[in-house]
């Protein structure tokens, strides 16, 4: 046992690699991986012995992390990026870098005055608020990433041909224990049930690893650098294990920040060339973002290209070409940072630069030429590895992870073995303010340790537990995640009650700290949840009734856009018919086009006034109700075809026949 300290305030400081064990032998239903993104998400699910990445509804294998709001209408991905530039102000992106944040967080605040849609302060959190169903509405950044997370569902369950409900989701290894809660909460809000949060790098390297079990053990670096958040990773890789040894980055690099400088270049020489100034106006600037992610990729492969907007602003076209040299100016600093925590992951881990056996390269970000270069440089000249897509390899990882836990893996994966570790320090604060550690960042988790503490003060009942992460000496420069209070310590002098309090990260990444008073032998053990910035069980689950309210609803716009549609193409297909002379000549009399005419004008003018607020089944009843004067009228035309009747023996049925 830890001697006994006496003790000011208690700090623990944490943030894990993550998600819900699997406690449970018997095997589980099919479970997906989800690569939540910043900018873009995809996932991918464990099938005959492989991994397949889903492509969505526009067959596309990455879909944007977008949810817009229109009028009574909610969009998701392509379609909702699509239109951002029309409806700036509610379209929301970026959501990713608001998740598990406090609102006075100065990423949140420097975020605010760049982003077109507006946050709100809601009990220290940021919420988003935009137009949505006649009025205002504000959601949280966990309802918005709920609505993806159920898109990338909906895209699984379609290709499955069956309802999905476990996930794997990953995060950013650098992802604070409240950011890593909250995204577990938007899977719950989205109805998934989140088996385990793994760190991004971590499931880059089980892509790359799974097909280099056999080549012994490896020291792999995995440099992730995606739209919004950025990871250095050092693993070790041998006969299926996977170790982190060490990991670094940045929660708020990537290349909406490169996008950045050159939004805010262009709008410098268009000021300077037109006079007028665009960076006020939310649409102009969502119509240059568009133009600028296109510009950057394709700098990627070419050495300049033109930017070209017509009527950009205030009338004015925009029109200017963006060297990859001007790129790389403009965002050289930015560049040169991802270089620091390669070094820091190399000297925690203890390793020479020699020593990395691959280097992989994984987000959209790592495709630009300059990175690679900086970190080629870097390495003395070691080839980058570009092997697997760094747009799909978290997903691919994640999905491992999910065939694994459901027992789909086979012999692929029955040997792999995740060991992660804290991204941060545990410590204690104890006199003067100091930060004492208690776990090293790094270390391999799960991983418990318990000591004991005691009273400062003579009869001291109570004793404040305050939680805290970070690498500063004093605990003021650590960020505070909670605390709580022992009660209830039997009056003795200072020194004198022996209490053993437990700090526990499991698997998961969940932290329990809990308490035994020893001289009653009364035990209290507290789990400490970090509620600061994070929803109560009670907002949880009322986000989830509204989920599946919004769901509906969403159901029942698709239901009435199609019914409309239906509708509209009905009464065209009638005029078509009645206009083609030659077809109607002799077949049909002056008192049926009479009728059919009136039939058409009627549907018409229901249409014009009733359809836009007319729900699904009652556009189908009246589509009906018009089918009823018009189609026996025109069944004339199909029984005068051919000049004969059918025989009694023929069926008129059209069930037995395939459409056209």
């Amino acid at each position: 046992m830890a001697p006994a300290r006496f003790l000011l305030l208690l700090a623990l400081c944490v943030s894990v690699a993550v998600g819900e064990e699997a406690k449970e032998k018997k095997k589980i239903d099919t479970t997906i991986g989800i690569d939540l993104g910043t900018t873009y998400s995809c996932v991918g699910v464990y099938k005959n012995g492989k991994v397949e990445i889903i492509a969505n509804d526009q067959g596309n294998r990455i879909t944007p992390s977008y949810v817009a709001f229109s009028g009574d209408e909610r969009l998701v991905g392509d379609a909702a990026k699509n239109q951002a530039a029309l409806n700036p102000e509610n379209t929301i992106f970026d959501i990713k870098r608001l998740i598990g944040r406090a609102y006075g967080d100065k990423t949140v605040q420097h975020d605010k005055k760049l982003l077109p849609y507006k946050i709100v302060d809601r009990e220290g959190k940021p919420f988003v608020e935009v137009s949505y169903m006649g009025g205002k509405k504000v959601f949280s950044p966990e309802e918005i990433s709920a609505v993806i997370l159920t898109k990338m569902k909906e895209t699984a369950e379609a290709y499955m041909g069956r309802e999905l409900k476990n996930a794997v989701i990953t995060v950013p290894a650098y992802f604070t224990d409240a950011q890593r809660q909250a995204t577990k909460d938007a899977g719950t809000i989205s109805g998934l049930n989140v088996l385990r949060i793994i760190n991004e790098p971590t499931a880059a390297a089980i892509a790359y690893g799974l097909d280099n079990k056999g080549s012994g053990e490896q020291y792999i670096l995995v440099f992730d650098l995606g739209g919004g958040t950025f990871d250095v990773s050092l693993l070790t890789i041998d006969n299926g294990v996977f170790e982190v040894m060490a990991t670094s980055g940045d929660t708020h690099l990537g290349g909406e920040d490169f996008d950045r400088r050159v939004i805010d270049y262009i709008l410098g020489v268009f000021k300077k060339k037109s006079g007028k100034d665009a960076s006020k106006d939310k649409k102009a600037i969502q119509k240059l973002r568009r133009e600028v992610e296109r510009t950057k990729r394709q700098l990627s492969n070419t050495h300049s290209k033109r930017i070209e907007i017509e009527a950009f602003f205030d009338g004015a076209d925009l029109s200017e070409t963006l060297t990859r040299a001007k790129f790389e100016e403009l965002c050289l600093d930015l560049f040169k940072s991802t270089v620091n925590p390669v070094r820091k992951v190399l000297s925690d881990s203890g390793l020479e630069k020699s020593q990395i056996d691959q280097i992989v390269l994984v987000g959209g970000s790592t495709r630009i030429p300059k990175i690679q270069e900086l970190l080629q440089e870097f390495f003395d000249g070691k080839e980058l590895n570009k092997g697997i897509n760094p747009d799909e390899a978290v997903a691919y990882g994640a999905a491992v992870q999910g065939g694994i836990l459901s027992g789909e893996g086979g012999k692929e994966t029955q040997d792999l073995l995740l060991l992660d570790v804290t991204p941060l320090t545990l410590g204690i604060e104890t006199e003067g303010g100091v930060l004492t550690k208690l776990i090293e960042r790094n270390t391999v988790i799960p991983t418990k340790k318990t000591d004991s503490f005691t009273t400062t003060s003579d009869n001291q009942a109570v004793v404040n537990i305050a939680v805290y992460e970070g690498e500063r000496t004093m605990v003021r420069d650590c960020h505070k995640l909670g605390q709580f209070d022992i009660t209830g310590i039997p009056p003795a002098p200072r020194g004198t009650p022996q209490i053993d309090v437990t700090f526990e990260i499991d698997a998961n990444g969940i932290l329990v700290v809990s308490a035994i008073e020893k001289g009653t032998g009364k035990q209290e053990k507290i789990t400490i949840k970090n509620d600061k910035g994070r929803l109560s069980e009670e907002q949880i689950d009322k986000m989830v009734k509204e989920a599946e309210a919004y769901a509906e609803q969403d159901k029942k716009i698709r239901e009435k856009i199609q019914a409309k549609t239906s509708y509209e193409a009905y009464l065209a297909n009638i005029r078509s018919t009645i206009d083609d002379k030659e077809r109607v000549a002799g077949k049909l009399s002056d008192e049926d086009m009479e009728a059919v005419e009136d039939a058409l004008k009627q549907g018409n003018k229901w249409l014009r006034q009733e359809g836009n607020t007319a729900e699904a089944d009652e556009i189908q009843d009246h589509q009906k109700h018009i089918e009823k004067i018009v189609n026996p009228i025109f069944a004339k035309l199909y029984g005068a075809a051919g000049g004969r009747r059918a025989s009694e023996d023929e069926d008129l049925s059209m069930d037995d026949h395939g459409e056209l």
